[in-house]
């Protein structure tokens, strides 16, 4: 009998600190648990061969890299100011893990911030090696993400329709840049980086979907539409339509050309 005790309490113990780690460890992100398991397929494909990547390509993981950041950051800090579940779900869930694929794409090709990507035009961050809860919120080492990021937490700090209008512009800016990131790796026929990209780009528009039923159950009928025109995006697949959406979708009128070079947000 004492024997059956000593061993329920060993088990008991195991499970406790088994919990502890899991609460505890390097998973963890800013303010929240967070899982950076990637998709078995992802996986595969950052373990994949080495693809030959042009200048164009090699710029879009420093720009991705700070794009997935900057909607890591932009989350977290209207979560902070309004408590929208739609702001930490998808940081903790979904945007840790996008940075986690970039930067396991970053470590695959053996690239520095300051000397691979002609692109980074602040003081580089080196952050290939850093842990992501480490890394400096609103902090960025392309100009044109800082400048983003800047006027994005200003548009979501007025009220918290403004906010969610602000997560429908950044999953609107990240589709139509990784459209022609993705464009442009089939250029190269560089499978690693199109599976990582469009897998990104799926995120996006679930997303998408996530602020336009936030700003719905706020009275904001239009949803994302309520943005403007340019982020009025009904033809973005949503979870559950069937395998293959995304590769249907296509961006209509002159709004979308030349987007996939980063540029600002939606103005009032």
């Amino acid at each position: 009998m004492k024997n059956n005790k000593i061993k329920t309490f060993v088990t008991l113990l195991a499970v406790s600190t088994s919990l502890m780690a899991s609460g505890n460890g390097e998973n963890r992100g800013k303010g929240t648990g967070s899982n950076t398991t990637l998709p078995v397929s992802i996986q595969a494909a950052i373990e994949a061969p080495t693809s030959t990547l042009s200048q164009a390509l090699t710029n879009t993981l420093a720009y991705m890299g700070n794009e997935e950041r900057l909607a890591y950051d932009v989350y977290n800090e209207l979560y902070a100011q309004w408590g929208s579940r739609q702001f930490t779900n998808i940081a903790s869930k979904s945007e840790y893990k996008h940075i986690t694929a970039v930067q396991a794409l970053v470590k695959k090709y053996k690239l520095n911030d300051d000397i691979n990507f002609t692109n980074v035009d602040l003081p580089a961050l080196g952050y290939k090696d850093t842990n992501i809860k480490e890394m400096e919120a609103g902090t960025y080492d392309i100009s044109k993400i800082q400048r983003l990021y800047d006027d994005l937490i200003s548009q979501g700090s007025g009220s918290e329709i403004d906010a969610l209008k602000v997560g429908c512009i950044v999953e609107v800016v990240d589709v139509n840049d990784l459209d022609a990131y993705i464009s442009l790796a089939k250029e190269d026929n560089a499978t690693d980086i199109i599976t990582v990209f469009d897998f990104l780009r799926k995120g996006s528009y679930n997303h998408y979907w996530a602020f336009d039923k936030g700003l719905k159950n706020k009275g904001e009928n239009k949803g994302c539409c309520a943005v403007g025109q340019e982020y009025c995006h009904p033809e973005y697949p949503k979870k559950g339509e069937g395998k293959g959406q995304g590769k249907k979708h296509r961006h209509g009128g002159k709004a979308h050309k030349g987007r996939g070079r980063g540029h600002g947000p939606h103005r009032r």
